[in-house]
């Protein structure tokens, strides 16, 4: 497979640097790309660099995925509008640690030389003294040079500390000691990075006289303009402790469908043929969201798994499909509790069980404004708990509890309501 047409045909080349496309052609090829240590989890939008090292490796040539244990004490200033909060080496061990955990999810790290390899640019810079770099590494790049990148003239009349000034050497620092060291000869990124990359590949040349290459993805943006990988939440990551199953579902079921149309290329290794028929497919019968489902699964799996997939199916049952109250006891409690999340809630104690059903409606969770209006709903038969049916004579106990400590009251058909019982 040939690496660089297989990004062509997937939409994810922004900048390709001259040559880069023989040197992958004529050698196995040593290539990386950095991730940013700020969170104890990758998100989707890094997922999109993680899919190129995967065809990367898929190519036949070793991926290096870089973890910023020394950049991340920095800030990357590309594409920020203000000074990001550093972090201390604590936290970026923990962050580094989960996001290596996450990384082996998708590469290979056991099939020679291509395999996988997660490194960390604290190792070579921690001993590093600072008289060094600016005698050594500083001298290469010109101050002229610097400012000319876009991340830095964006900033002038906002203000940049020496800190962030100097992110594009540190990084082009990564690139050269990659290539001295390990043979490294193309970084890729986003293409918010081509210039700290390109600063990367001109210290190699004015330090070494050596020859070095880049690829650059285009940022992703959704149909609509808005920000790809944001929802009124924020980022939907990859850890479910931080982004559910379900919502991590949802999130690719719920795109649009030109937006599916790019995804499916990006973020599932289909082969062109098998996406071509499942657009076409699609096309068919769009109301069925058959492309939206064939990429929830595929992503689903692969960043969670099987099991994952199938709690997620069950959990989007109980909103948008026919399920029962075995289904809702079912799901683990974090899976319950997103599937409800925003809908009205009210608590009441085990003794309010014993109530009546028209006076825990009515009186204890105010759910109807009055018993007279509860019983029409209940004989309209528009009433359930926990997806069954109820009539008048319905009573509920602790066999009802979801979790120990839940009930779903839906009243009509997209009415819910959370009862939490302590």
């Amino acid at each position: 497979m040939n690496f660089v047409q297989e990004l062509k045909w997937r939409g994810m080349i922004q900048d390709i640097m001259p040559g880069t496309e023989k040197q992958f052609e004529k050698e196995l090829t040593s290539a990386y790309i950095g991730f940013d240590p700020t969170a104890d989890s990758l998100h989707i939008g890094s997922l999109v660099q993680i899919m190129i090292l995967v065809h990367l490796q898929k190519s036949g040539h070793k991926p290096f995925a870089l973890v910023g244990g020394a950049t991340g004490m920095v800030g990357d200033p590309s594409g920020k509008s203000k000074e990001r909060n550093l972090l201390d080496k604590k936290t970026l061990d923990h962050n580094l640690e989960c996001m290596k955990n996450q990384l082996e999810k998708f590469l290979n790290f056991n099939c020679g030389d291509k395999s996988a390899v997660v490194i960390n640019n604290h190792d070579w810079f921690k001993d590093l003294n600072f008289l060094d770099f600016i005698r050594d590494i500083g001298k290469h790049i010109s101050i002229n040079y610097m400012l000319a990148k876009d991340s830095v003239k964006s900033r002038l009349e906002t203000g940049m500390s020496f800190t962030e000034f100097t992110y594009q050497l540190v990084q082009g620092y990564d690139f050269y000691w990659l290539w001295k060291n390990k043979k490294c000869m193309v970084q890729l990124g986003g293409s918010d990075q081509w210039g700290n990359i390109v600063t990367g590949t001109e210290l190699i040349r004015r330090k070494e006289g050596g020859e070095a290459f880049a690829i650059t993805t285009p940022l992703i943006k959704k149909a609509d303009g808005g920000k790809f990988g944001k929802t009124e939440e924020g980022n939907v990551w990859l850890d479910k402790k931080k982004t559910s199953t379900y919502k991590f579902y949802q999130f690719w079921l719920n795109s649009s469908d030109e937006d599916a149309k790019n995804y499916i290329k990006i973020f599932t290794l289909k082969t062109e043929d098998e996406i071509n028929d499942i657009i076409n497919e699609h096309n068919e019968a769009p109301s069925l969201r058959i492309l939206q489902k064939k990429i929830a699964e595929d992503i689903t799996i692969r960043v969670h798994s099987k099991l994952d997939l199938d709690m997620a199916l069950k959990a989007s049952a109980i909103l948008f499909g026919k399920s029962t109250e075995k289904d809702l006891k079912g799901i683990d409690e974090d899976t319950f509790l997103s599937v409800f999340e925003g809908v009205p809630q009210f608590n009441i104690t085990k003794t309010d069980l014993c109530s009546g059903l028209l006076d825990l409606l009515a009186e204890k969770t105010s759910i109807f404004q009055s018993k007279g209006e509860a019983r029409r709903m209940i004989n309209s038969n528009a009433i359930s708990i926990n997806k069954e049916k109820i009539t008048e004579d319905f009573k509920l106990s602790e066999n009802n509890l979801i979790s120990k400590k839940y009930i779903v009251l839906q009243k009509g058909k997209k009415n819910y309501f959370l009862i939490i019982v302590s």
